[in-house]
């Protein structure tokens, strides 16, 4: 047991749920009171400063809320959290419109109660709470663009400062969505070429007939059409930074091209007969194992090595977890303010879900969760059930063993690729579980082989 002399006064009109919530939170070292009805809790806290009040939204004389705002008017730094089985959405955000900490539905998961009563403690008020999270986020804000604090991001962020003050070339990996081309933004700001181009190439958004022009530029007449010369990207971005992002998507052809120009620092213009000088500092990115294509012949190995003197892997959000409340509040209050909606607070059983989600298209697909959730929003708080998630992904969340699809979903659209991860991946993290980490035996049980199942672990980011 916890020394703890925090007081918790539990308001419930049912007597078992009244002794179940003491003797919970009486092992955890609070002091603990009880009211009956409505009308003695709010006599109660007329009398008394109590660090919490955990009360039921339907009581049998005046309701939850009316305690609440007892509560505000007597003791405004007091932290009340609603409990009930009953409650509508609407009550809910009425309860923490008018100052409540969280909403919890019951039946409750005791942990999870234990862990919002545990922080709404620490917390204090929803004022605090606003004034922890804008101190967070300013916290976890780094080169004015990257969200996050954990661990491995920290390494990163030394990296950066590291890499920024050399020329040297630099190689981004990691998964779609873990958010690349912010980190090549951040080593471009921090270098000396801050004040000079930043140009941005996306290698697998450019037709392969078009990309050699596009890079290089071209002459005038060099092709039907070329009516007049036109610089490459790469003569943009001089005195500056060059990001190819998707590096690995690029045509044997091209590059052979991209190594001249890598190794020389010059271009030549399609159709021209001379080479043009360029100073500028290449930062590639891919989610592609690229030493995994130079193997297959897919990715030229001098170029690999040109590219990749400095490596900065970067985890999947699923690896950094620890950062997903202030990346989810960034986004909030981003897309908030962009759609003129007062929407602050995401509720702490909403932010719970979102932890149990393992998010495989990563940063990018919590951005848009929470542009959708703000979008589609009618409160001015993120409960669970305002969260924009399809069915897929709750029935993954809820953790589902017997996972039924329903196909009509695809009348409206469905994102077939992270369906098909989830299932591989639920499928091999099985397959690990029941052959006790084996991985020979896991891809036995799977029916691949053993360089399959290293692939697809090296692919879902599982190794």
């Amino acid at each position: 047991m916890n020394e703890n002399t925090h007081h918790i006064l539990i308001v419930d009109d049912q007597l078992s749920m009244r002794e179940l919530l003491e003797v919970m939170l009486q092992r955890e070292g609070y002091r603990v009171s009880s009211a009956e009805s409505g009308r003695r809790a709010a006599a109660l806290v007329e009398q008394n400063a109590y660090d919490l009040v955990l009360c039921d939204i339907r009581l049998g004389d005046i309701s939850g809320i009316e305690v609440l705002k007892a509560c505000r008017a007597c003791h405004p730094e007091t932290v009340v959290v609603m409990i009930s089985a009953y409650a509508s959405t609407e009550d809910a955000v009425e309860a923490m419109n008018q100052g409540a900490y969280d909403y919890v539905p019951k039946p409750f998961n005791k942990d999870e109660l234990i862990q919002t009563v545990a922080k709404a403690i620490e917390l204090k008020t929803l004022e605090q709470e606003k004034e922890l999270l804008d101190d967070q986020l300013r916290q976890n804000l780094h080169f004015g663009v990257i969200v996050g604090n954990s661990p491995a991001m920290q390494h990163i962020y030394k990296m950066i400062l590291q890499v920024s003050k050399t020329k040297t070339n630099v190689l981004i990996t990691g998964e779609s969505g873990t958010g690349k081309e912010l980190i090549a933004r951040a080593i471009h700001q921090e270098s000396e070429r801050r004040g000079q181009p930043f140009v941005a190439i996306n290698c697998g958004g450019i037709p392969e007939t078009l990309m050699e022009s596009e890079l290089f530029g071209y002459k005038k007449g060099a092709f039907t059409g070329a009516s007049q010369e036109k610089p490459g990207l790469f003569q943009e971005a001089h005195r500056g930074t060059i990001f190819l992002d998707e590096i690995g998507e690029l045509s044997i052809g091209i590059q052979v091209k991209l190594l001249r120009a890598v190794q020389e620092k010059t271009v030549r213009p399609v159709g021209g007969t001379e080479d043009v000088p360029v100073d500028i500092r290449i930062i590639s990115a891919t989610n592609k194992n690229l030493e995994q294509e130079v193997i297959q012949g897919r990715f030229r190995e001098d170029l690999f090595y040109r590219l990749n003197v400095i490596e900065i892997k970067v985890p999947p959000l699923r690896e950094r977890k620890s950062d997903l409340r202030a990346l989810a509040q960034h986004f909030l209050e981003k897309y908030s303010r962009e759609m003129g909606k007062e929407i602050s607070k995401l509720s702490a059983y909403a932010l719970d879900m979102m932890q149990r989600y393992d998010f495989p298209g990563n940063i990018r697909e919590l951005e848009n969760l929470l542009e959708r959730s703000v979008a589609l929003s009618t409160t001015n708080i993120i409960l669970p059930d305002s969260l924009a998630l399809s069915i897929h992904k709750r029935r993954w969340i809820e953790g589902v063993k017997d996972r039924r699809f329903d196909l009509d979903e695809v009348a409206q659209g469905v994102a077939l690729d992270t369906i098909l991860e989830e299932i591989e991946r639920a499928y091999i993290k099985k397959a690990l579980d029941c052959s006790n980490g084996n991985k020979n035996k896991a891809a036995e049980l799977l029916g691949v082989s053993f360089r399959s199942f290293r692939y697809r672990l090296d692919k879902l980011g599982l190794e």
